[in-house]
């Protein structure tokens, strides 16, 4: 028998029937801006790519298995039943003659800068207090990769771990994601877990020569985290994971499960809300980025001014530092995709005997606390730590100082049982 008063049924009555009308009217929009970009792209790009409107052909469904089903099969009451008589060609690997960027990206300074680069690397932010002549590694150094969450950066953890770390034998590296912050955003790239994968171990384990080293990752970057690890067993000491996106790997429907329970079609609370409409809908997501990404300066200076302050929290700024092609290929390759691997992960890990503990607010709007129990059952000599009273960042951002102490106690402890799993 039902618990709710019948004010809550009601209320829960009315939020279902007014989300179907605003998830409708959604549908029709991005069904009809399909069309509107499709003549932009055409008209300023001289090799426009395509969307994920059409069906996925033989030759793309077949390219490679890390390329998420969610991409093309989105529900669209619209589409499919209704054509403006419009061409819509497909390219498997999308335009090539964009790779440096699209007329919808931003093009200021800090956005492109990694074009004038040479090589291709992540942008990495270091802490390597017992960084000497003779190399990056010593036999004593404890090192991290810290790897960050959805809509975020390198500044997450550099602003609030970095600054906290007391002990001198860890070296500290926070990279920004392929697609965010200052590090590249081909236009060109699928932005699979695979291809975050390998630009860490490029940027990271093989540039700074890492023998061993520990993980720390967040929302999405745990998903890759975890890939990393399954590929380096024998060298990762420890895991620690913040409200991990964990969706079991049952069945051939894992990339749909992940999309419906991680960004279900729901108008309340407002942050469901948001990743519903930037997850489901890719021509209004394109929009978004297109008045928000585009414009980030003039949305900065706005905010500084109403504000009164000369710089703006990281959170602010970071909101922004990618484009609609990476965010939406990171969302749908890595965070859907990526639950189609998560459990074959977790036993290579969990067979490595690699110590794994789990970070989860009991507030989190953003990720259910559902996934990390589901977590702790596959692996059950995890540490799970659900925190009262805290959300999706606050694990984190609001207790800074007691968070890294807990961090290096965990890296010590790791490290005397990463010498037991040698012997």
């Amino acid at each position: 028998m039902s618990t709710l008063t019948f004010p809550q049924r009601a209320l829960n009555t009315l939020i279902s029937a007014l989300g179907l009308v605003v998830f409708t009217f959604l549908d029709l929009l991005d069904f009809l801006l399909c069309y509107v970009y499709r003549f932009l792209d055409e008209l300023l790009e001289k090799s426009p790519s395509r969307c994920y409107c059409g069906e996925r052909n033989g030759e793309e469904g077949s390219l490679d298995e890390e390329i998420s089903e969610t991409l093309h099969e989105r529900e669209n009451i619209f589409r499919g039943k209704f054509s403006l008589g419009l061409r819509r060609d497909h390219k498997v690997k999308g335009g090539h003659g964009f790779k440096h960027g699209r007329w919808s990206d931003c093009c200021c300074e800090s956005c492109i800068s990694w074009q004038r680069k040479g090589e291709e690397k992540l942008h990495v932010v270091t802490n390597l207090p017992n960084q000497g002549t003779s190399g990056y590694e010593n036999e004593t150094s404890e090192n991290v990769i810290f790897i960050h969450g959805f809509l975020s950066s390198s500044s997450f953890w550099a602003q609030t771990v970095f600054p906290q770390s007391t002990q001198r034998n860890f070296k500290l590296f926070a990279v920004d994601l392929l697609g965010f912050g200052r590090s590249p955003k081909p236009a060109d790239c699928l932005y699979r877990l695979e291809d975050h994968t390998s630009m860490i171990e490029k940027s990271v384990i093989e540039s700074y020569q890492l023998k061993s080293f520990h993980l720390v990752a967040h929302s999405m970057g745990c998903i890759i985290a975890l890939n990393l690890a399954a590929r380096y067993p024998d060298r990762v000491k420890s895991i620690t994971l913040l409200a991990p996106p964990y969706c079991p790997s049952n069945g051939e429907n894992a990339s749909h499960n992940a999309l419906n329970k991680l960004a279900e079609k729901k108008i309340w609370p407002p942050l469901a809300f948001g990743s519903a409409v930037m997850s489901w809908y890719e021509h209004v997501g394109r929009t978004v980025c297109l008045a928000f990404c585009r414009n980030h300066l003039i949305w900065e200076r706005i905010v500084k001014l109403l504000t009164g302050k000369r710089g703006l929290h990281f959170f602010v700024t970071d909101m922004t530092k990618h484009t609609h092609h990476s965010a939406w290929h990171t969302m749908h390759n890595v965070i859907c995709g990526g639950a189609k691997t998560q459990d074959k992960n977790l036993e290579i890990i969990k067979k490595a005997g690699i110590s794994l503990k789990i970070i989860h607010g009991d507030k989190d709007q953003v990720v259910p606390t559902e996934c990390s129990y589901n977590m702790k059952s596959s692996v059950p000599r995890a540490e799970l730590q659900i925190m009262n009273g805290h959300d999706h960042n606050s694990t984190i951002v609001g207790r800074k100082k007691e968070f890294t102490r807990e961090l290096e106690e965990f890296w010590l402890y790791a490290s005397m049982s990463y010498v037991t799993r040698e012997q």
